[in-house]
């Protein structure tokens, strides 16, 4: 992106569609370790977002995997077969 002489740059509509950014919309800059954040006018940065998106995304698919009882490594276990780097138990 190229900043104009009055220091204006052009938000990619990709990103302004993203994060619902209109004509009006007010963001803020915010500048951190890697760079710069762009803050939506609600105060809920872009990674904020991203982090409910995929909290809904795991909400929604919670529960739906019925392991039959099996615990997290005998299931990994069936799905991967027996590991040969380990003893045999």
């Amino acid at each position: 992106m190229r900043v104009t002489e009055k220091g204006q740059v052009t938000i990619p509509k990709e990103i302004r569609d993203r994060l619902g950014i209109g004509p009006g919309s007010e963001v803020d800059f915010v500048p951190d370790r890697q760079g710069v954040r762009i803050v939506v006018a609600d105060g809920e940065a872009v990674e904020d977002r991203r982090a409910a998106s995929i909290r809904a995304w795991a909400d929604n698919v919670s529960g739906i995997l019925d392991l039959g009882g099996m615990t997290a490594d005998e299931y990994f276990e069936w799905i991967r077969g027996p590991r040969d780097d380990l003893c045999p138990r």
